[in-house]
């Protein structure tokens, strides 16, 4: 059963420990926000977005440096204020095995490319018990995945190779750089657009080279709609001007990133 947290956080927080998989050695906690009328709506199903690196996401106990991306504080004033609809949002712990499990193929060091294990941990595993545990929209239309960084690249890898599961992607700061640009030949590859909706997102003073960090992402945008995604539709793309490589910038750009893809019914 999951444990109730008190930490940091605000809003109904379940946590799952320790959750055991068939395809990895690793076990992982799992996190999870539900709505503030998750407990009096008794008939209602929401829309669940898994996200990536969930120990950053809600709680400055758990999170990176102690900076936590306020996700539960942007969750509850956006839901609150009617500006999405309440959904569910599932934080996935990364393991000391994250570089691995958040690159689809291996570099030149031969470090990485455990995407697809990972990809089944959370398609064939975590899903499940999501929709089993909790009252959810379990269809792709209603089911999304998001993250940052690594985090990003990965989401953007899985949801081109579960497009069946996921039909919303955030994709924040990705990093594009990772096995000499390997995500634009999955993308330049593609017969023809999957059905996500994509949020993509880059800051302008990210990393050592932000320019090549800017470039990166521009030529994947471009490349998304090479293949049909339509920007304003289907996909939203966004210059977060003098913002870093952090989780600040990330759970600012949160708010937006909800309205486009969660929009209020």
């Amino acid at each position: 059963m999951p444990k109730t947290l008190n930490h940091t956080l605000t809003g109904n927080i379940k946590l799952h420990q320790a959750l055991r998989s068939r395809f990895v050695r690793e076990r992982r906690d799992v996190i999870v926000y539900l709505p503030p009328e998750y407990e009096a709506a008794r008939d209602r199903r929401y829309p669940v977005l898994y996200l990536h690196d969930g120990q950053n996401l809600f709680d400055a106990t758990t999170a990176f440096l102690g900076n936590d991306w306020g996700l539960d504080e942007v969750a509850e004033e956006l839901i609150g204020s009617g500006q999405i609809q309440p959904l569910i949002l599932v934080g996935i712990y990364n393991t000391p095995k994250r570089m691995a499990e958040y690159t689809p193929v291996r570099d030149r060091r031969g470090r990485g490319g455990r995407a697809r294990a990972y990809g089944k941990i959370i398609v064939e595993e975590l899903k499940p018990l999501v929709d089993s545990t909790y009252r959810t929209l379990p269809d792709r239309a209603n089911t999304g995945l998001g993250g940052s960084s690594l985090g990003g690249l990965v989401t953007l890898y899985l949801g081109l190779q579960y497009p069946d599961v996921f039909g919303k992607l955030i994709v924040m700061s990705p990093s594009v750089w990772w096995a000499n640009r390997a995500i634009l030949k999955e993308v330049r590859k593609l017969p023809h657009k999957v059905g996500a909706k994509i949020w993509l997102d880059i800051g302008t003073c990210e990393g050592q080279n932000p320019q090549v960090c800017v470039q990166n992402t521009v030529a994947l945008r471009d490349a998304l709609i090479e293949k049909g995604w339509q920007p304003g539709q289907d996909l939203a793309f966004v210059e977060d001007d003098g913002a870093g490589h952090d989780e600040k910038a990330w759970g600012y750009r949160m708010r937006d990133a909800l309205r486009f893809l969660f929009p209020p019914e």
